[in-house]
């Protein structure tokens, strides 16, 4: 068995905007997030970048992470992640070299291979610039030396960004950056918390074919969760029925925000429904402190994880706040 107070606890927010709210309140909810998870001892905390997307307000991922920095004393901040193919590799080095210079020691750059939002969408992001998928090795490595030490005779620097060795982190939720991660010697966090099907296949790989690097000596990886935690198993299964909403919008195109909770909602869906809901969260931790407990240590043992980013969509702004608090009493944190 894996000790669970071995494994670090760290969270992504997509800053949910909830049904009748505003974004300057989901905003608002993502700080007192932040300063709760960092009371509570959790390693990281990262922001996820998705556009055009209702409910969702971490598009300007980076302006977000200095916010949440500013609010905060000593948590990691950073993106979980990046969506790569649509930025520059040097305005991404400018951004985070800024942050990390602001905020010495704090700043993550998670990056992430797929456009994060529909295709006009990444048309509009990128204007006239050809980018794919495969070109995605390449912007990785030319950020590794835009952030690194600066080079003699170099015609581009990243200022800042130069010198500043932002960590880099890969993300996926298939095999390919669980090689390229593996290849390169970085730190790797595995997508599970909503694509948990490939994720032992990949870890696998990861450790398999990691090559030490400068960055890192040895493998180190991420397990998305997602976690729904209260004081009984019945009132955190009341709660994850926003989770549920949420997940049958973006498995039937109909997204929306963040509905509040609706009693017996999982009895009134039909069997394919459920099916569906439950293989999307099948990693997911839901219940009171024992429940979640058990699960996250069988995660943890399956799983080996060096890490867990959990992901915590509970209506109601202060039973979000409870839940990271069981949860970390469950990791044995407090």
């Amino acid at each position: 068995m894996k000790p669970l107070n071995n494994v670090k606890l760290s969270m992504l927010d997509l800053v949910a905007v909830r049904e009748g709210n505003t974004v300057a309140h989901a905003l608002q909810v993502a700080v007192r997030t932040a300063q709760q998870a960092e009371k509570l001892g959790f390693t990281r905390y990262w922001l996820a970048e998705h556009h055009n997307m209702p409910g969702i307000a971490s598009s300007a991922t980076a302006v977000l992470i200095g916010h949440i920095a500013g609010a905060t004393q000593k948590i990691r901040v950073g993106s979980g992640g990046i969506m790569l193919p649509n930025h520059a590799p040097l305005v991404v080095a400018e951004a985070f070299g800024t942050l990390a210079e602001l905020y010495p020691g704090r700043i993550d750059l998670g990056l992430g291979r797929a456009p994060g939002t529909d295709g006009p969408t990444m048309r509009a992001l990128r204007r006239d610039r050809v980018e794919t998928e495969e070109d995605f090795p390449r912007d990785v490595q030319e950020l590794q030396r835009l952030l690194g030490d600066e080079q003699d005779g170099a015609r581009i620097i990243a200022m800042p960004g130069a010198g500043t060795n932002v960590p880099i982190w890969l993300l996926g939720s298939s095999l390919f950056s669980a090689q390229l991660a593996a290849h390169l010697g970085l730190p790797y966090a595995f997508a599970s918390h909503f694509a948990p099907r490939m994720l032992h296949q990949a870890l696998a790989i990861y450790r398999q074919m990691f090559k030490p690097s400068a960055a890192l000596a040895k493998p180190y990886a991420i397990v998305g969760v997602p976690v729904i935690a209260a004081p009984t198993d019945e009132e955190a299964q009341y709660l994850a029925s926003s989770t549920y909403q949420r997940v049958l919008g973006i498995l039937t195109g109909n997204r929306s925000r963040l509905m509040p909770p609706v009693e017996n909602f999982w009895e009134q869906l039909d069997a394919r429904a459920q099916a569906a809901i439950a293989d999307f969260l099948a990693v997911g931790a839901i219940g009171g402190i024992q429940t979640v407990r058990q699960s996250l240590q069988k995660l943890a043992d399956e799983t080996q994880a060096d890490e867990f980013m959990i992901v915590s969509d509970v209506y109601d702004a202060d039973l979000r706040l409870r839940s990271l608090e069981i949860t970390a009493q469950a990791m044995q944190l407090t």
